[in-house]
């Protein structure tokens, strides 16, 4: 087994063999590495039962849906890099060109990172993607997964392995970080000369750990306390299906909303269908709406914890505050967002074109689920994550975002 300083030795001299890969070579081993992960499926679900086993009575049942995999989601992560195989190459595209007047023709031209490490915790789908996309944007991958989905991890990178392999491209390309305690994530936030880009991927605390303390570039990716607003012009039914959605369909992922806000004109009659919506009217996780003083007074509930406003629960659980305005509403979403994701509901053109030029986040939805915001459903091919700074990148993280650039000077002799 060898040790974190060992894999990025090797991910260095890969990283000389990945760059120059031509993208047809590329897309032929994306498309083994997809074909692998079914072929192996067995052997994934089996180190996946192990993992969730484990798991069980230490993390929340939530979370646990986190790590499981399925046939059907091993399917789709395989369909996630066949889908990466046909993006086009972000690779050697010329971003800008000019000659100056002493004749030299300066070209800004895209090209890989390098290495990417990214750390991430219990969710065996970023072990794919992440890979997949790595390789399709030129560079090599170094990934360091939780302890959780350890087993799970190691099957799937085996599995892409052997896709690597089998077109004759170095198996280096994909490596797994066998120390998942927390020098190893120490390690690669201060492998200056070995990583040329960190990336986190996952709770608040890990987030903020390499963003402190890494000495390597480090691209945020954010926690999600995504708002939504309903405005009172709001289409209430359409309010309620998207809230729905955005708080249930998958509660446990960065996209799913925390927060609802509504506007006091239109909370006696919409919040008590909320309520029904969410509460009364599902058998199944209902949702534990935590209320402000002026929800309590109309529908009763929870009582807001003091810290519920700032809270990404990963939960069926759903704060929720009445505003006096859509003034109030943007100033309460600048001071509690991650600048991840935030929606207004609303007929109002006028009002949407306040709060989405007034909000400061990645993505700013009007009468939408926050849920969207994913690199599949962007038409990015999966994603490394969601950013939610503005440098570099902003929002979904997929193949061009994984690209920098360098400027090639061509000339006929000119001296300065």
């Amino acid at each position: 087994m060898s040790s974190t300083r060992e894999i990025l030795e090797a991910a260095k001299l890969a990283k000389r063999e990945i760059c120059c890969l031509e993208d047809g070579k590329i897309n032929e081993a994306l498309l083994a590495m997809a074909g692998a992960l079914t072929d192996r499926m067995g052997e994934i679900l089996a180190a996946n039962a192990r993992d969730v086993e484990a798991a069980k009575g230490i993390i929340s049942e939530v979370m646990i849906d986190r790590l499981t995999l399925t046939e059907k989601r091993i399917e789709a992560m395989a369909t996630g890099i066949r889908e990466i195989a046909a993006l086009p190459s972000p690779l050697g595209h010329t971003l800008r060109e000019l000659t100056r007047p002493n004749g030299l023709n300066i070209k800004r031209v895209s090209v890989p990172f390098g290495v990417i490490a990214v750390i991430y915790e219990s969710r065996p789908n970023v072990t794919s993607d992440a890979a997949a996309l790595a390789l399709k944007s030129g560079n090599v991958c170094v990934l360091r997964g939780g302890k959780e989905a350890y087993r799970s991890a190691y099957a799937i990178v085996s599995a892409l392995r052997a896709g690597l392999n089998s077109v004759g491209i170095t198996e280096d390309a994909v490596q797994l970080i066998s120390d998942t305690t927390r020098e190893s994530a120490n390690e690669l936030m201060r492998a200056t000369g070995y990583v040329d880009l960190l990336i986190p991927r996952g709770g608040k605390g890990l987030i903020r750990a390499c963003v402190e303390n890494a000495t390597v570039p480090c691209l945020e990716t954010g926690t999600g306390i995504c708002h939504i607003y309903v405005d009172k012009a709001a289409d209430i039914d359409l309010a309620l299906a998207i809230i729905e959605n955005a708080k249930t369909s998958r509660p446990s992922v960065c996209n799913a909303a925390e927060v609802c806000l509504v506007h006091r004109d239109i909370a006696g009659e919409f919040l008590p269908k909320l309520y029904k919506r969410l509460v009364t009217d599902r058998e199944e996780n209902p949702v534990e709406l935590r209320c402000d003083a002026r929800v309590r007074e109309i529908i009763g509930g929870v009582p807001l914890g003091e810290n519920d406003f700032d809270t990404e629960f990963l939960d069926y659980i759903l704060a929720v505050g009445v505003v006096n305005s859509l003034q109030d509403a943007v100033t309460h979403v600048l001071e509690h967002s991650t600048m991840h994701s935030e929606a207004i509901i609303t007929r109002d053109v006028r009002a949407a074109e306040y709060f989405t030029k007034n909000t400061d986040s990645a993505a700013v939805y009007v009468n939408a689920s926050t849920r969207f915001t994913d690199g599949g459903e962007f038409g990015l091919g999966c994603e490394m994550g969601i950013s939610t700074q503005k440098m570099h990148a902003r929002g979904p993280v997929g193949i061009e975002e994984l690209t920098t650039y360098k400027y090639i000077i061509s000339g006929n002799g000119q001296i300065r």
